[in-house]
């Protein structure tokens, strides 16, 4: 039976605890400040008989690294975003728009690993028949996986005390609640117990959990901060609706790197991977059009090849317009400005748009000679060699900087067949063997980028 929970209400600027909640804080006199949230059966820091219990510690030296063990879950995109597998003990949170896919890869892990493991899938918001259409939709079958549909937390972590399932699943956080709570289910202090909850039953007896999070119209992941704050890894789907390819990525990670991105293509039999993402970003790529760029990106260890399309036109406006779609719009404003200031290319009467196909987002500035070598072709209506790739950083000062890992872009590109890279010269020092198929520009500035566009 699930043991009885004790609420109380809790001060956010002082906190002062009181067990019923009040429209001003009777300590500092604060308005609308009083929050509920699950204290303790037994008082602040102390046992039953009232004695504080001394915490234990070890030393670092005998910690056994050898303990951690994973669950390689079958799908390579997926293990190499999460760092090579589900951790023991470990709780995933997965979030992403409706309909992005999150529920279907979780019916295609538990298709993975239920031979070897038995697997809990506690569902809130379908029916077990719900779940089990579309698990023959995906050709999900076998004994090892057990469908759950409840919303009591309690229920569910007593559920997983006595069954102890190898791993679990719940779908989705928001349809979770603890009756004793006044507040509604999907509230801030109901996913944050909850999250709360799961975390200490998955973490004391071992048993990696992964939880499904919806985001709300702004895009973040809808409830509090804290519960990005309280799991081990935040996964984060990205990609439109009416779009076939979707982008899987670790926004934290405490078992692995957040910047390996897995790319996956949403089919009838569910989310297929994509072995080779730079040739599927390229594909369908029109020749000789004046304002369309290529470039490498690294995400983690993976370099990806990227198009970037530029259109500059004759403003309408007062104020020209600028769009950015993929990439940083401030820097996009840098790079307008340093192009006006160092060569002498206006664009203060015109409107620029600039798009990286493919639903992709560059963070980093390695792409800054591509976006330039995009509006230059576009503003000069110059078509650039469908075979050249260009990558590097800009300065203020219009010169070119180095960007690291220069080998395994070189690489990348003369795999897929391009025939010359422009790239800064700082950057010549750094190649190893480079291909022979390829030819390889170092300008110094954006000045002599140009004589490479005629």
């Amino acid at each position: 039976m699930a043991s009885k929970i004790k609420t109380a209400f809790v001060c956010s600027d002082c906190g002062f605890e009181s067990s019923k909640w009040t429209g001003q804080c009777a300590a500092c006199g604060a308005w609308n400040t009083m929050e509920e949230c699950v204290s303790s059966a037994t008082g602040k820091g102390l046992s039953a008989q009232g004695i504080v219990r001394c915490a234990a510690a070890k030393p670092l030296s005998q910690i056994d690294s050898k303990s951690e063990i994973r669950f390689v879950t079958g799908i390579s995109e997926l293990d190499r975003v999460l760092g090579g597998g589900l951790v023991k003990g470990s709780v995933v949170l997965l979030s992403g728009d409706p309909g992005i896919g999150k529920s279907t890869i979780l019916l295609q892990v538990c298709a993975a690993l239920q031979e070897k493991n038995n697997i809990l899938y506690v569902s809130g918001e379908e029916s077990s028949l719900q779940i089990k259409m579309r698990a023959n939709r995906l050709g999900v079958t076998g004994d090892g996986i057990s469908v759950m549909t409840e919303t009591d937390v309690q229920s569910v972590c007593e559920y997983i005390k006595t069954q102890k399932p190898d791993i679990v699943m719940v779908d989705s956080i928001q349809t979770m609640q603890i009756s004793e709570l006044s507040s509604s289910a999907g509230s801030i202090v109901q996913v944050r117990e909850s999250t709360n909850m799961l975390l200490r039953t998955g973490k004391s007896l071992g048993i990696p959990i992964l939880i499904v999070g919806h985001v709300n119209k702004g895009g973040d992941i809808a409830g509090p901060k804290v519960m990005e704050h309280i799991v081990d890894t935040v996964l984060y789907f990205e990609g439109e609706r009416n779009q076939s390819y979707r982008i899987l990525r670790a926004i934290k990670n405490r078992f692995g790197s957040t910047n390996e991105i897995g790319v996956f293509e949403m089919t009838e039999q569910g989310l297929q991977i994509v072995e080779n993402p730079s040739a599927m970003l390229l594909s369908g790529r029109m020749p000789n059009v004046s304002g369309s760029s290529i470039t490498c990106i690294m995400q983690g260890t993976r370099p990806i090849l990227a198009e970037i399309q530029a259109l500059v036109t004759t403003t309408g406006f007062g104020n020209p317009r600028r769009m950015s779609t993929g990439f940083d719009y401030n820097r996009l404003n840098l790079i307008l400005a340093v192009l006006e200031k160092r060569i002498g290319i206006y664009f203060s009467n015109l409107d620029v748009y600039l798009n990286v196909i493919g639903g992709m987002r560059i963070d980093g500035p390695a792409s800054d000679l591509a976006v330039c070598m995009a509006l230059v072709s576009a503003i000069r209506d110059v078509p650039i060699s469908e075979k050249m790739i260009a990558f590097g950083e800009i300065g203020l000062s219009g010169e070119t900087r180095a960007v690291p890992d220069v080998n395994r872009r070189i690489n990348e590109a003369a795999r897929l067949g391009f025939t010359e890279c422009v790239l800064p010269k700082s950057c010549l020092k750094q190649i190893t063997n480079a291909p022979n198929s390829l030819k390889i520009i170092g300008v110094r500035s954006i000045g002599e980028m140009l004589d490479i566009i005629r």
